[in-house]
């Protein structure tokens, strides 16, 4: 594998074994620190994808997850599969309620529509072929359509390995490119999961918070085709046979034990510039707060008195509540704090270092300057369009995205918009199978009015002119006028039946440009100015790509000068990060925390209903003391939920916890509400992970749900 441009030196200035979300390639760097810290395996052994452990290692393309059996079982967060869960729930069975168990393979649901495992089989550096010589000559919209050209290219030629998924990662701002092949399964069922009174126990009020007393776990399985490839669902297929899967340690974790998580995580922000910074937390985040605020109390009021809308909007409520949680916490943390202050800095710092010598001048200067003025332009156009965002009805976005594909499925395959070629078609038949459980028309439409309002009381200098005409929207509209508009625009479309959407995936534009759908109509008005803005929208970013690169390429020299390594951000591509299991002398709440949770403080919170409505059956296993070989003497019960120092983020949900010896232990399955805002500044003494511990795991799966059939082949029992 090619090294990394970055240079892992003097890693005993870095805070020991706490921060950082290493690439499993960089590991045998930093093996004198992963030795020290406890761990019992061979740190090489990490950077080999297709070996114990990280072979077992899977994503759910926003989730992570690991095999558990030789059955292509998988164990992940219980709010992972929840989408999964309130698609097969009904009124008349209420798996999210009630839970769902499986006791035989026949029993098994499939999983919601677009549900996929990828099983990482290679990673490696592309970088000079993704930006070729010719292509470093080029700036603008010809630097990304270039590019993006090469990345297809590559793709396509992994590819040529069928039932493979390949994508290519960016990788310290666009300055390195990593070409990630993935085995993808896309026959996913829902096995196992426990009653919302186990898996979302405590609900939004504990979420973010410690002490957590929350069954976060979930089980899918992966099936392939009689012959071991991926194929589509199908009552034929069977059970997917892992190269390797993850034993469960026979013994829990203590206080101060090694622990480390694999998986996915989807972004931080480390290396932002200031302007970013203040961007982000000044207005971003507040106007994400107010808006998700808003979606909630209407999706609230909308579903209040049917039962069946609350189980279709149920995975988004629970998706917005936390993000809406997340980003708040971020928020106080930064409220009063001086990280604005040390990023900026940390960047004239940087420009002084870049300036005190002619040739690092020559080399970074003109960029670090240039990238300031291009994320300043992005951001104020992002700002713009905040509201824009949205106000639009799901069925128009829907109309939009299949207006698009059927220009795009004209041209050869090749030349297609990326998102838009034959392997991203089952993405679409997903999309569009899923509205069918995750839309109503009034909750939608209650919705689309209220942003609307907003948007068009906006001065006239943030309309898109484009959009208003093509729904007929003008400045100085009464609510009630906008509210006749949206009646008339959902009335007059046919894309809330299930099978008109399906038939719009196979229809030609010129079925589009005839079309008397109200939404299909707009969509086809507003396409032209859409590749236009998109064209200026490619323009600005190939010019950020080109100045953002080298001003990485200098902050990475920098901090190399100080002998500080640089790790990259998290870009939802496998990374390890270890710690240990720790609690804190005093949380954020001013009292101290103790590393474990137990059975005790269910109990203790359950009121019967609501977010701690723990099901009488756990209730009744507590009481009678029925604990069996997964009680804890130091703790007198069974631990639930674990800190740990390690360094996670969204999208690491449902990792697996493993011990020094690569044994699973719990999952990760989040974080606490002050140090969430380590996406962006760090702080050691302050972040902690909450894992689910496995113990409790097994002992509701044995002396609660009685799941005794995946006990058994997780060789549990």
């Amino acid at each position: 594998m090619k090294k990394s441009l970055l240079l892992l030196t003097a890693l005993s200035n870095i805070a020991f074994a706490n921060e950082g979300m290493w690439m499993p390639q960089q590991l045998p760097e930093i093996a004198t620190q992963l030795k020290a810290a406890g761990l019992k395996l061979d740190p090489a052994t990490l950077t080999k994808l297709t070996e114990f452990p990280m072979g077992a290692i899977v994503s759910l393309g926003g989730c992570s997850a690991s095999f558990v059996s030789p059955q292509g079982l998988v164990v992940t967060n219980h709010h992972c599969v929840y989408n999964s869960v309130a698609h097969n729930s009904t009124p008349e069975r209420n798996l999210l309620e009630n839970g769902f168990l499986a006791k035989t393979l026949a029993e098994e649901l499939p999983a919601s529509p677009g549900s996929r495992i990828f099983v990482t089989s290679e990673v490696r550096n592309v970088s000079d072929k993704v930006i070729s010589a010719d292509v470093a000559k080029l700036s603008g919209k010809k630097r990304v359509d270039a590019m993006e050209k090469n990345e297809k290219a590559i793709v396509a030629e992994c590819e040529k390995d069928a039932g493979y998924r390949c994508n290519v990662a960016a990788y310290y701002g666009g300055l390195e490119f990593y070409l990630i092949k993935q085995l993808e399964i896309k026959d996913v069922r829902l096995v196992h999961a426990p009653p919302s009174g186990v898996g979302k126990f405590g609900g939004d009020t504990d979420n973010w918070m410690w002490p957590r007393h929350t069954g976060d776990y979930g089980y899918y399985r992966a099936y392939v085709s009689k012959d071991g490839k991926s194929a589509d669902y199908s009552k034929d297929n069977v059970p997917y046979v892992p190269k390797h899967f993850l034993r469960l340690a026979k013994e829990g974790v203590k206080d101060g034990d090694f622990v480390m998580v694999t998986g996915y995580p989807g972004r931080t922000n480390r290396h932002r510039l200031p302007s970013e910074v203040a961007y982000t937390f000044d207005w971003n985040y507040p106007a994400y707060v107010k808006a998700s605020g808003e979606q909630l109390a209407i999706i609230a009021r909308e579903t209040k008195d049917s039962e069946d809308k609350k189980l279709k909007y149920a995975g988004q409520v629970a998706g917005i509540n936390n993000y809406y949680k997340n980003r708040q916490g971020m928020l106080d943390s930064y409220a009063g704090s001086d990280f604005l202050v040390r990023k900026q800095k940390e960047h004239a710092d940087l420009k002084a270092w870049v300036n005190a010598d002619a040739a690092r001048k020559k080399a970074y200067a003109a960029d670090i300057e240039q990238v300031e003025k291009l994320i300043a332009e992005r951001d104020a156009q992002s700002r713009r369009d905040f509201l824009l965002s949205y106000s639009s009805p799901r069925l128009l976005t829907t109309a939009r995205s299949l207006y698009r594909l059927a220009n795009e499925s004209t041209k050869p395959d090749a030349e297609r918009k990326s998102g838009y070629q034959v392997r991203d078609l089952p993405r679409f038949k997903a999309g569009v199978a899923s509205v069918e459980r995750s839309y109503d028309e009034t909750v939608d439409k209650a919705l689309a009015l209220n942003f609307l309002s907003k948007y068009v009381a906006q001065p006239a200098a943030d309309h898109n002119t484009n959009f208003d005409a093509a729904l007929g929207l003008k400045a100085g509209m009464k609510e009630a006028d906008i509210k006749a508009l949206l009646d008339t625009l959902y009335a007059g479309s046919k894309l809330g039946d299930k099978a008109e959407r399906s038939a719009w995936l196979e229809r030609k534009p010129a079925d589009f440009k005839t079309s008397s759908d109200s939404f299909i109509k707009a969509a086809v008005a507003m396409y032209d100015e859409s590749l236009k803005r998109e064209a200026r929208e490619e323009e600005l970013g190939g010019k950020i790509q080109q100045a953002y690169a080298n001003y990485m390429k200098a902050h990475i020299a920098f901090m190399n000068s100080k002998g500080q390594a640089v790790y990259p951000d998290a870009n939802s591509t496998l990374r390890v990060t270890f710690g240990k299991v720790a609690g804190r002398a005093t949380g954020a709440d001013g009292t101290s925390w103790k590393p474990f949770t137990t059975l005790n403080g269910i109990v203790a919170k359950a009121t019967g209903t609501g977010e701690f409505n723990a099901p009488k059956a756990e209730l009744d296993a507590i009481k009678a003391k029925d604990f069996g070989k997964y009680y804890e003497p130091s703790l007198k019960s069974v631990p639930v939920n674990f800190l740990a120092t390690l360094d996670i983020t969204g999208g690491n949900s449902g990792s697996a916890a493993l011990n020094a010896n690569g044994e699973l232990v719990g999952l990760a399955f989040d974080g606490t509400l002050d140090s969430i805002i380590s996406d962006w500044d760090f702080n050691d003494e302050n972040t902690r992970s909450i894992q689910l511990d496995l113990r409790y795991m097994l002992w509701e799966m044995k002396h609660v749900d009685h799941a005794d059939n995946l006990l058994k082949e997780m060789n549990a029992e």
